[in-house]
């Protein structure tokens, strides 16, 4: 069946079985506080483009408030919304005020009702705080920004903060880290109700190189190394795209057109870090990956990775994460059931 037949199949049984295309379309509400940060509103284009993926409507998206009216953003403008309560949602979704400051008693009411008439509510960035506050995250998984990350786990000690996740997945509840990272939750819903061929082309459409795992890492390898010159980024991309292979000094050297002497002096002057730690971290976040969306056998990610066998990838987990392959794999399910 594809994405298409699997959506609608979803959506009829989501309404009962009603013959009314209208009853099938799934109604997302995004609740923004006064200030929120504008990025929490890049989760709706997903909305939008996979509908357009789609070719049918299968999202109606609606800002919400708890006042109702026009909200301003963090940017200054206003933004019209509709009161919360008015109208039932199948998704429900908690943009991130300027900064963590106390819910208001009407907001958390309306969540701890509607946690129990909602087939799911999110969190983006410092919603989380919010979620919690309602009550809604006691004894799950959660992630936030990692910024706020150590101040959610410290003000709501029953949570289980995941302080390194793109987003999470717990049950009806999910919550996403800071900034762009909402648009890869939205994805997930995505491809939760309509299937990954759509999610995909969502991606696509959004020009996202592709839909991160909710598990993998709020940092990226590459972006730590930040190297500047063209070269160097050339020799880790070079390194990110095979990394099946051993990446001598001498290969990457290579690649870039420098004598392997020359190309260890500029990499570590720019990234402050040697070729072989580079690349290690490059291996490190791929396997990560890979475990975290569990498709391929453990010892076929580390032969895909570089790390050769099982047990030598297993000894460099334990290192960098301090927790074996197996175990990651284990704890990262950011598609639970919902």
């Amino acid at each position: 069946m594809n994405a298409r037949g699997r959506t609608g199949s979803f959506l009829r049984s989501y309404s009962n079985a009603s013959s009314s295309r209208e009853a099938a379309i799934l109604r997302v509400g995004m609740i923004i506080p006064p200030g929120f940060q504008v990025m929490s509103f890049a989760p709706l284009s997903v909305f939008e483009v996979a509908n357009e993926a789609a070719g049918e409507r299968f999202y109606e998206v609606q800002v919400l408030s708890v006042t109702g009216g026009t909200i301003p953003n963090s940017f200054g403008m206003d933004i019209s919304t509709q009161k919360i309560g008015c109208e039932s949602f199948d998704t429900i979704l908690v943009g991130a005020a300027p900064d963590v400051t106390p819910s208001s008693p009407e907001l958390l009411s309306f969540l701890r009702e509607s946690v129990t008439t909602t087939r799911r509510i999110a969190s983006i960035c410092i919603g989380a705080f919010t979620l919690a506050d309602a009550g809604l995250l006691d004894g799950r998984r959660v992630t936030t920004h990692w910024a706020y990350a150590s101040e959610l786990q410290q003000r709501f000690p029953k949570t289980r903060v995941e302080m390194d996740r793109i987003y999470v997945a717990d049950g009806p509840i999910w919550t996403s880290a800071g900034m762009t990272a909402g648009i890869d939750l939205a994805l997930g819903l995505v491809e939760r109700d309509a299937g990954s061929e759509i999610a995909q082309a969502a991606a696509r459409r959004l020009v996202v190189h592709h839909r991160r795992a909710g598990g993998q890492s709020q940092h990226s390898a590459l972006l730590e190394l930040d190297a500047k010159s063209d070269r160097v980024q050339d020799a880790l991309a070079y390194a990110r795209t095979n990394l099946r292979e051993a990446l001598s000094v001498e290969q990457l050297a290579e690649a870039t057109r420098l004598s392997p002497r020359q190309f260890s002096r500029v990499f570590r002057t720019e990234t402050g870090r040697s070729p072989a730690k580079a690349v290690q971290n490059l291996r490190l976040e791929a396997a990560r990956l890979m475990l975290e969306q569990g498709r391929l056998p453990v010892e076929e990610i580390a032969k895909e990775t570089g790390f050769g066998d099982r047990e030598r990838m297993r000894r460099s987990f334990a290192r960098a994460f301090g927790q074996t392959p197996q175990a990651i794999r284990n704890t990262s399910q950011p598609l639970a059931s919902i």
